[in-house]
């Protein structure tokens, strides 16, 4: 999250103009890897976008796993006006997320777009009036902390590694998944207290 401006503009073109081949390729890299380190983050990770969401700062907020957005906000890759394209996962990101012919058609014109807009398309997960944005986002994380960890952690490796393989091999590494669940301590604790009608105690091992 960040002020009600922007969650991030993206790239400031000041800082990179004029780079030579070498500058680029090492300003790319580290981007890369840091949006990367976001989307590898074993647990959960919400964006609460307040504000422009543009170029870079589009690409990090889908890294993460749940986006919700003011109604204010504007969102959009306009990197194609520049006469350059998206360098932080766009390209890539996107048409994951929404389909190549709809993420085609934002990244082709350039277009920003409302957070209605967002939504309807498939970027963005709940949007909200602005001044309930945050109680909204750390209300919705706060039942994701209740949640048992290793579940939790196991849950999203399923789907976001799944979502590399072919369907035959993803499907053995759910179950691989789901053993260690079933194994786990709280799993547990989880299926014994439904069956004696209790509150689960989890203990996150």
């Amino acid at each position: 999250a960040a002020g009600s401006k922007a969650f991030s503009a993206g790239l400031d073109v000041k800082d990179v103009e004029g780079m030579e081949l070498g500058e680029i390729r090492d300003f790319l890299t580290l981007a890369r890897e840091a949006y990367m380190s976001v989307e590898r983050m074993k647990i959960p990770v919400i964006a609460a976008i307040n504000g422009m969401a543009l170029g870079g700062g589009l690409e990090l907020a889908l890294c993460c796993d749940i986006r919700f957005c003011s109604k204010e906000a504007t969102l959009g890759q306009p990197e194609i006006n520049l006469g350059i394209i998206p360098g932080g996962g766009g390209t890539q990101r996107l048409p994951r997320l929404i389909g190549p012919s709809r993420a085609k058609a934002l990244l082709f014109s350039g277009e920003i777009i409302d957070a209605e807009k967002a939504l309807e398309l498939g970027i963005l997960d709940r949007v909200f009036e602005g001044p309930k944005l945050m109680d909204e986002t750390l209300g919705f994380a706060s039942k994701l902390a209740e949640k048992p960890r290793v579940a939790l952690q196991m849950m999203k490796a399923a789907v976001d590694n799944g979502l590399r393989m072919d369907l035959p091999t993803a499907l053995q590494y759910e179950s691989e998944c789901f053993i260690i669940t079933f194994l786990s301590e709280d799993g547990r604790e989880g299926l014994r207290s439904f069956v004696e009608r209790r509150k689960p105690q989890f203990k996150d091992k």
